[in-house]
């Protein structure tokens, strides 16, 4: 680490020596430390958590005392899952700064991922005596209720939650998973209702409607038909197809139940509930060896799933391969030493092999069983296994359910936390969106959407010309840094920093930091170095593009930072982060992506036949609603470059929005036809 926070930019060092001649020690530090804050915020907004974490630890360095880098620094760890980590983070923020409101909120998502549920209302309850009615504190606090049994409580934290907000989707969602959990099918399903309601292309909300229809005996085909809803909405969940599988098999379409599980299978080829549901189907039309295959893959996976070794010893008893079916049997009454059923089987395994005096000793014992069992039923101390419930979840570790369907524990009451700060998506509602901008860089996040490289003359003649460290790429999938190139490049803005000192007027040092700069999310830094080259007037296109790039990324990040806080989720103040680094109001904003839209501009006038400015310049014109501009960027660009697949998908939304669903199919179907395949989703959505 300490090599790290010596290799910041040398130019950052350099400026810093001459204010130190001139101010106080404490002032240089304050401002040395702001810039290192903000460009840490960017990272952790970008969730580039692994490079946020060492600009926190730079700041925590010189100034420990300062309260907001642990709570900085505390979030990215969440989001890491490091619990641990950002508890005690937080808690030290707390200490230092117990006004820090978003501190309270990432110590209680940690607490409660570690177990400590009660550590966690603690938390939430303190932020919800500065914000009483916020929904974030308020639905986790009702997770965190029922996850410790106090549901008198959580029943009166879910009732002040939809009263404050009777149009939160997630209230509902959330209360309906604790309701069937409680055994409230009525009330969850009201509640599945009311989500249904408020968004109609919530395929959780189709998902859970089709289980409780199904638990309550409801019609099989509409339960089918919104688990089918679910899929079509949200194709990627594979729990969808799982438990539609469940219900066709209940309604005796065992093709269809195949069809699912195949389907999972081919997909994530590891997804145990999958193997051991088509197992289980396969046994049953007497694929026998088929479903050995299945439980037995399931097992090199799971090694301990002992339903899979229990269903596993059947087959092998019925295919008389009984040394290993008495094995198997033997490994489940290890587990289960007082299953009578077991004992029967292996007795009868035994027998075939010869060992009539094992096989009568497993006999007895499991008579012996039967008969305490009988006794406890009897006098109605007894669990009653055989309930009358279809299927069996994960969790139901029940052995006479051995011979029942799993449905997914995805629906449990622990998926509604709503740790935005974890970077992941939280609600898995689809939301229409249009594809991110094209940059530079040279990273590229892999992806499994198999689209066309964009190509440019200018680009290849740049990277051949070898004057940057790495080949640039344009692509919208831009890759975090990990902790061996965050190194490299705080080394190489200290490289190029000192070749500009030898050379001023070379324009290659200034690009090649500009990158880096961008790269570990110093906008400020890139935007100025880009500047000093535009400045020069060598009319270099990719300085204007980048510069054009990196204002936007400041400008998502600032006017996310005014409203609810990308990684927290909850509403900045003065109590919480810094204020952001531009003054916010419509004529700064305005002005900011002025400043982008004229950066396009140049790129156009100076290379008319560079799609990828076109594209851009598109993206802006339709988050500022000017859709007939954005139309005319976007046909620009598809004609410049006719297997633009992005360009497409987004004309096709525009489309959308300005209520031409012919064209907006057309343009989604090429997109599809190109390789993004969630243009088929889309296509789905508006179709209906």
């Amino acid at each position: 680490m300490k090599d790290l926070i010596l290799n910041i930019s040398t130019t950052i060092k350099a400026l810093f020596i001459v204010i130190m001649l001139m101010v106080p020690i404490g002032v240089s530090a304050q401002l040395n430390t702001d810039r290192v804050m903000n460009i840490g915020r960017n990272a952790l907004y970008f969730e580039d958590y692994i490079l946020a974490i060492q600009y926190f630890n730079q700041v925590i360095k010189v100034k420990p005392y300062m309260a907001e880098p642990y709570f900085l620094r505390g979030a990215a760890k969440l989001s890491l899952d490091d619990y641990k980590g950002a508890e005690e983070d937080c808690t030290v923020c707390i200490e230092y700064n117990p006004f820090i409101i978003g501190a309270y909120h990432v110590r209680g998502v940690a607490r409660q991922n570690m177990g400590d549920n009660k550590g966690a209302i603690a938390d939430y309850n303190k932020a919800l005596e500065y914000l009483p009615e916020d929904k974030t504190f308020l639905i986790n606090k009702a997770i965190a209720q029922v996850e410790d049994k106090q549901f008198e409580a959580a029943d009166s934290t879910y009732a002040y939650l939809i009263n404050c907000h009777p149009g939160y989707y997630n209230a509902y969602i959330s209360r309906s998973q604790y309701r069937i959990q409680n055994g409230d099918t009525i009330g969850a399903l009201s509640d599945v209702e009311r989500a249904l309601d408020i968004d109609k292309y919530s395929s959780y909300g189709y998902a859970q409607r089709g289980m409780i229809n199904f638990m309550l005996g409801n019609s099989q085909d509409d339960a089918i038909s919104d688990l089918s809803k679910a899929i079509k909405i949200d194709p990627k969940i594979l729990a969808y197809y799982i438990n539609r599988a469940v219900l066709r098999y209940h309604a005796n379409d065992l093709r269809g139940a195949m069809a699912d599980y195949n389907h999972v299978v081919e997909e994530e080829p590891s997804n145990t509930l999958a193997l051991y549901n088509r197992g289980l189907l396969r046994m049953q039309v007497g694929e026998y060896n088929y479903a050995i295959d299945d439980f037995s893959q399931l097992l090199n996976i799971r090694p301990d799933d002992i339903f899979a070794v229990y269903n596993r010893a059947i087959l092998y008893d019925r295919l008389a391969m009984y040394r290993k079916a008495v094995k198997d049997y033997t490994r489940v009454i290890e587990e289960y030493p007082d299953f009578a059923g077991v004992y029967f089987a292996r007795s009868e395994a035994l027998r075939k092999l010869g060992d009539l005096k094992g096989g009568k000793k497993d006999f007895d014992y499991a008579m012996k069983l039967e008969e305490e069992a009988k006794q406890r039923r009897a006098s109605g101390d007894s669990i009653n296994y055989d309930d009358m419930t279809k299927v069996r979840r994960e969790s139901d570790k029940s052995i006479n359910k051995f011979d029942r369907l799993l449905v997914s524990d995805d629906t449990s009451i622990k998926t509604g936390y709503e740790s935005t700060i974890r970077g992941r998506v939280q609600d898995n509602k689809y939301k229409l969106k249009i594809e991110p901008q094209i940059t530079l860089t040279y990273y590229e996040e892999p992806s499994q959407l198999n689209l066309p490289k964009k190509y440019s003359k200018d680009l290849d003649d740049l990277n051949r010309a070898r004057i940057l460290p790495r080949s640039l790429k344009l692509t919208n999938r831009e890759a975090s840094l990990d902790s061996l190139k965050i190194v490299r490049h705080f080394n190489s803005i200290s490289d190029n920093t000192r070749l500009i000192d030898i050379n001023p007027n070379n324009a290659v040092p200034y690009m090649a930091r500009a990158i880096d700069f961008m790269l570990i999310q110093d906008f400020n830094g890139a935007i100025e170095d880009l500047s000093r080259i535009i400045s020069a007037g060598d009319n270099f296109i990719f300085a204007y593009f980048l510069r054009a790039v990196v204002r936007y990324k400041r400008i998502e990040y600032t006017l996310s930072s005014t409203n609810v806080d990308k990684q927290t989720g909850s509403h900045i103040g003065d109590n919480m982060l810094s204020k952001p680094n531009i003054a916010l109001n419509d004529k700064a904003i305005a002005l900011e992506y002025e400043m982008v839209l004229r950066d396009y501009d140049k790129v156009i006038a100076i290379s008319p036949n560079f799609p990828y400015s076109y594209y851009n310049r598109a993206n802006i014109r339709c988050e500022r609603k000017d859709f007939n501009a954005a139309l005319a960027d976007y046909n620009r660009a598809i004609e410049l470059n006719p297997d633009f697949a992005e360009a497409y998908f987004n004309r096709g939304l525009v489309h959308t929005y300005m209520g031409n669903n012919e064209k907006a199919i057309a343009d989604l179907s090429k997109a599809g036809e190109l390789g993004m395949v969630p243009a088929y989703n889309v296509i789905k959505l508006i179709s209906e």
